[in-house]
């Protein structure tokens, strides 16, 4: 008997609903190596909500969202998924919670050689028994929420920057997750297509009732879309608030990011143990 995806979310075990938070990251810690890039990292993503992570390039942003899936296992501390700590699950049950996430990846991640229908409809073929019919119906209207319905018969190639990702976030909801993950939605666009994506992602959150976690260095759209911020910074966090509060907040990393300040507690220059003029055998000059 063909099983629909509603059915096929009911067969995984389900969580308390009287839980507010979909995600909570305790004292998450992780290394690459001898290098580490998160040092106790501490938020919640409540449920129904837009929650904004904010960092600059190399803070620790992408290395976070690994965790959310599985993809990472922490030095210590935890990520809880659904009442669930992520890393202690085995595979079976790793993969059914994953089944509730969407993911819109930071260059898009379309499969080049299928056409734009055939992408949305990947994920549905493989993780449901829905009919060739139902499918093509639920690709449409994936697209249609989109506004690309009659682009879906061009390929990946064929399409501009703003459209690529625009059947990106399409995929990403092409299975109704319970969680949607934004890693960089916002790089490389042109105004339009950027203010179009940030609209989308507010007005789609809010139609269909899911948890949307948006992973950026792109701040005034952000904070136009994000119920709640935080900030990280040197694998911690830094800052956190509802967003119509980080344009007037006094906190000086916040003020540095928010008004693009050259100088404040994020450096320019990658830390050294050395300075520049004793690197370089520069000798003071004397009078």
């Amino acid at each position: 008997m063909a099983t629909t995806i509603e059915e096929k979310i009911l067969d995984q075990p389900t969580e308390n609903p009287a839980t507010k938070n979909l995600v909570e990251v305790s004292d998450l810690h992780f290394s690459y190596g001898k290098r580490e890039v998160l040092k106790g990292i501490n938020l919640n993503i409540p449920r129904g909500k837009i929650v904004a992570i904010l960092g600059g390039s190399g803070c620790g942003k992408t290395t976070l969202l690994r965790h959310f899936g599985g993809q990472l296992r922490p030095s210590s501390g935890s990520v809880k998924f659904m009442d669930k700590v992520v890393h202690e699950l085995g595979n079976d049950e790793l993969f059914e919670i994953r089944l509730k996430m969407g993911m819109m990846f930071q260059v898009s991640g379309l499969f080049t050689d299928l056409s734009v229908f055939d992408n949305l409809a990947f994920p549905m073929r493989e993780h449901t028994d829905l009919s060739e019919e139902m499918i093509r119906d639920l690709v449409l209207m994936k697209l249609h929420a989109v506004g690309l319905r009659n682009a879906r018969d061009l390929m990946p190639s064929e399409l501009s920057g703003g459209m690529e990702r625009r059947v990106a976030l399409a995929r990403a909801i092409a299975t109704d997750p319970a969680l949607i993950i934004y890693d960089e939605p916002f790089a490389g666009l042109d105004p339009i297509s950027l203010n179009t994506i940030a609209n989308l992602i507010r007005k789609l959150n809010d139609a269909l009732g899911v948890t949307s976690v948006v992973v950026t260095y792109d701040l005034s759209e952000s904070l136009k879309i994000a119920d709640y911020v935080y900030f990280i910074h040197e694998g911690v966090v830094v800052a956190e608030g509802e967003a119509a509060e980080m344009l007037d907040s006094k906190d000086p990393f916040v003020r540095q990011f928010v008004h693009a300040e050259p100088d404040g507690p994020v450096a320019f220059q990658y830390p050294s143990q050395q300075p520049y003029e004793e690197e370089l055998n520069i000798k003071a000059a004397t009078i």
